[in-house]
């Protein structure tokens, strides 16, 4: 949907999903949406690089949310949460809403 205006699927993808989870890394999107990591990198770095997202490091992993200095970031919040409105519901639960652990379980914990 958006992404004949971003001319990149990702784009659309990655804004989507940070409209949902507020922040990724690229490994966490590379495994949400069953793609190569390379691309994803790259497009995290190219908005990175535009202002619109800032990184930082949580351990070893880089961590990308919102830049909340970007001049236009509530216009582009609301262009991806309206374009994840109109997504089919298989495409969401798929995709967008995983509960998958963040982090591992404390050692001796009953599953």
């Amino acid at each position: 949907m958006l992404e004949y205006l971003f001319s990149n699927k990702n784009v659309e993808k990655i804004l989507m999903y940070l409209c949902l989870h507020g922040k990724a890394n690229a490994t966490e999107l590379r495994r949400c949406f069953n793609s190569s990591l390379d691309p994803i990198q790259k497009t995290l770095r190219k908005l990175e690089e535009g202002g619109l997202l800032v990184s930082f490091l949580e351990g070893k992993t880089r961590v990308f949310q919102w830049n909340p200095r970007y001049p236009f970031l509530k216009e582009v919040q609301s262009l991806a949460e309206k374009a994840y409105g109109y997504l089919p519901e298989d495409i969401r639960i798929a995709h967008y809403q995983t509960t998958r652990r963040k982090r591992p379980r404390k050692t001796g914990k009953p599953l």
